[in-house]
């Protein structure tokens, strides 16, 4: 049976990107954000426990300034993150607490989850805001990962650090929701023909060929991250599902065991 199973996901890592919570304009699509809190608030009065893993705060931070693009400078980028971080999360609080869904940012850089005392430290607190029925959302630290030691502090994109979240908490599945129904054979984009890949067990080299850079200029990853981050929880025996964001009801089904968009089968 190749499809997620119902019965072991009680702990899912729900990760949504830029292009998908904001406009072309940069600027937030409050009517998506929306009913994707209605969803996953359902799905916690189900009884799983949620993480959500969520970029948007330097295309916030893009829109509260009116600008147009990312700027080049590492000093902005990081001034843009911290001014859409709080921004993105006073929304998320106001949005969640309509259903009384307590929230909880958590910013984490690399380095902190690979030195073994922080990342117990923080599976810990992690545990006990489970315990008390909060949310947590989860992004990057931009602020503070330092550019200078880029391979030790920065994830660079949100697929990884979804990826990296979900494997220490110990989590049953992680969501990848894209602006892409799921892996293809060849780029839809530009081949009328694609087909998607419905299941994959093994992310090989000939996978790694599929794969595109950023899909939009708003956003960091595409499905090269995607495909790592696949192999980061394949190996601890977890699985993975891309699948179009623009559909968030579609999170009921996957969570069921329907079979939709691409589901990397982790290693049992």
């Amino acid at each position: 049976m190749h499809s997620v199973s119902a019965q072991k996901t009680r702990r899912i890592v729900v990760k949504i990107g830029t292009s998908s919570l904001t406009y072309s304009t940069g600027r937030l699509n409050y009517r998506y954000v929306k009913e994707l809190v209605d969803v996953i608030c359902d799905l916690k009065n189900i009884g799983h426990e949620i993480v959500m893993v969520s970029s948007g705060a330097m295309g916030v931070g893009l829109g509260k300034l009116s600008l147009n693009k990312k700027p080049a400078e590492t000093d902005k980028r990081r001034a843009l993150a911290a001014i859409g971080q709080s921004a993105l999360m006073s929304i998320y609080e106001a949005l969640f607490g309509v259903y009384h869904c307590q929230v909880a940012q958590v910013l984490i850089t690399k380095s902190a989850l690979q030195d073994e005392e922080n990342k117990s430290d923080i599976a810990s607190a992690f545990s006990r805001m489970f315990a008390y029925g909060v949310l947590p959302i989860v992004n990057e630290n931009d602020v503070i990962a330092s550019d200078a030691m880029k391979s030790v502090d920065v994830f660079g994109d949100n697929d990884t650090l979804s990826a990296y979240v979900a494997q220490f908490i110990q989590a049953d599945l992680l969501i990848i929701l894209s602006d892409i129904d799921g892996l293809y054979d060849s780029d839809p984009r530009s081949n009328p023909n694609a087909k998607i890949i419905p299941l994959v067990t093994e992310v090989s080299a000939d996978i790694f060929k599929m794969a595109s850079g950023a899909g939009t200029a708003r956003g960091t990853g595409g499905m090269a991250t995607k495909l790592n981050a696949a192999c980061i929880v394949m190996e601890s025996g977890m699985d993975m599902v891309i699948t179009n964001s623009c559909r968030p009801q579609d999170l009921y089904g996957i969570v069921d065991g329907e079979k939709m968009g691409t589901l990397f089968k982790g290693v049992q």
